[in-house]
């Protein structure tokens, strides 16, 4: 029970990595209050959680609102008495090329992406600077890091400003003995592989150095050690889950 008797938000919830990262703090001990904006599958998650015996509130919500985030930290609070973890997961890709996006689209990426990831940030850190301690993650991406043909611009540019937020949260806060770090995924096996043909699907595994891809657990074990007390000497950094495909 790595994190028995802590409360954590988790954004992006209801599936793939998000749903994953949940039932993974959960077993560990974690009560939750988890988001997302499709209640059906937010609730499905909840119930897995209660099934292990902990807590979850459950917030229909859009991460693009400040408001939002507010009240998921107010009612957080209201609820638990604390905030120990925020995982910033929510996220969204396009898969636009740079001359066929729209504004639009472009603008709702960053703000899915980069924007929900500050306005939770930011909702949470005044209650654990008055606590004198916080573990933030947040969930990037390797195309943070290196160009990706099958992803738009905007997806990429708002994952690196992912990155520098994290950078500068942690630099910001270790004053206030607040660990905020990211986990970088690579290619992961979620719902989006059903769109994959055969060969495309062969071509990606055979550029992982690993020959497979990674899972949402995969992803999600390395949360639970950001979350946890094992990385309290650890902030600022941004650790790869990709199988080698990407290595700094």
């Amino acid at each position: 029970m790595m994190l028995a008797d802590k409360v954590a938000i988790v954004t992006g919830a209801s599936r793939g990595i998000g749903r994953s990262i949940a039932n993974t703090l959960a077993e560990n001990g974690a009560s939750l209050a988890i988001v997302g904006t499709n209640l059906k599958l937010l609730n499905e998650v909840c119930s897995d959680v209660e099934k292990m015996g902990r807590e979850c509130l459950v917030f229909a919500g859009d991460v693009t609102n400040p408001e939002t985030a507010e009240e998921v930290s107010k009612k957080t609070i209201g609820h638990f008495g604390k905030i120990d973890i925020l995982v910033n997961n929510a996220g969204i890709n396009m898969r636009s090329a740079t001359l066929d996006v729209e504004l639009e689209d472009w603008h709702h990426v960053v703000d899915v992406n980069l924007n929900g990831n500050f306005y939770f940030s930011k909702a949470v850190l005044s209650h654990m600077v008055e606590r004198g301690c916080g573990k933030i993650v947040n969930v990037s991406s390797s195309t943070a890091k290196s160009g990706h043909k099958n992803a738009a611009p905007s997806y990429g540019a708002s994952k690196a400003g992912v990155d520098y937020l994290t950078r500068h949260l942690a630099l910001e806060m270790a004053r206030y003995n607040i660990n905020v770090n990211g986990v970088s995924p690579g290619p992961i096996e979620t719902d989006m592989i059903k769109q994959w043909s055969d060969d495309y699907f062969e071509k990606v595994t055979s550029n992982v150095p690993l020959k497979r891809l990674g899972t949402p657990k995969n992803v999600a074990d390395v949360v639970l050690f950001l979350a946890s007390s094992m990385s309290d000497f650890l902030t600022g950094e941004t650790i790869n889950v990709n199988g080698g495909t990407y290595m700094n």
